[in-house]
């Protein structure tokens, strides 16, 4: 896995919603690792660095969410880099807060930044499902994640899932989805208000 994106929207009036949740945990990647400043390329902001051994490159679509794929297509058409070796970081609505699961290849389930990576390059992409919750009413999923992370969740889960996230990422470049997975599920409770089901 050579290209890890963060989807998101660009500017401060987005930077602390759920929507962000990309944004926030590539840049997460970025100071753990050492990662040189961020530079724009590619309708994005990219950077690069040494990661698991092995040189890697950090993208954040300034695109706007719903067409994050311009983003990805372009620095993966220059780098050469195929869907299999792409990781898209995202929230997910149909996890409870501070799950987290990885996946390749699946559809969009509604997410407009899967969907537009999914027309510009197929499917066969990792992703890096972060549960942000769901609003019980489908009208309100829009306002919803484009609201700001409270300070609940930020204390609570959001800010030890993105530490982990940053912290274990060598072992999901390395392949073992599992042990990433079951590393981060190790270090971070979701909150308790909610069962342990994935939300429907």
């Amino acid at each position: 896995m050579r290209l890890i994106v963060g989807l998101g929207n660009p500017g401060l009036r987005y930077a602390k919603n759920r929507h962000n949740v990309g944004f926030v945990a590539v840049d997460a990647i970025a100071r753990r690792h050492g990662f040189p400043a961020f530079r724009d390329r590619f309708k994005g902001e990219l950077s690069e660095g040494v990661l698991a051994g092995e040189r890697r490159l950090l993208l954040k679509p300034q695109t706007f969410m719903n067409e994050s794929g311009e983003a990805v297509l372009a620095a993966a058409s220059f780098y050469k880099i195929p869907p299999s070796e792409i990781v898209v970081i995202h929230d997910e609505i149909d996890l409870r807060p501070g799950k987290l699961r990885v996946k390749r290849g699946g559809g969009a389930a509604g997410h407009n930044g899967l969907r537009s990576i999914d027309a510009r390059l197929g499917q066969d992409y990792w992703r890096v499902r972060i549960g942000v919750g769901h609003p019980g009413v489908k009208e309100l999923v829009q306002p919803y994640v484009l609201q700001n992370f409270t300070a609940d969740e930020i204390s609570g889960w959001a800010a030890p899932l993105i530490d982990a996230i940053a912290e274990l990422v060598p072992l999901l470049l390395a392949g073992d989805a599992a042990a990433f997975m079951s590393g981060i599920a190790r270090r971070v409770t979701p909150p308790a208000e909610q069962d342990d089901e994935d939300v429907p």
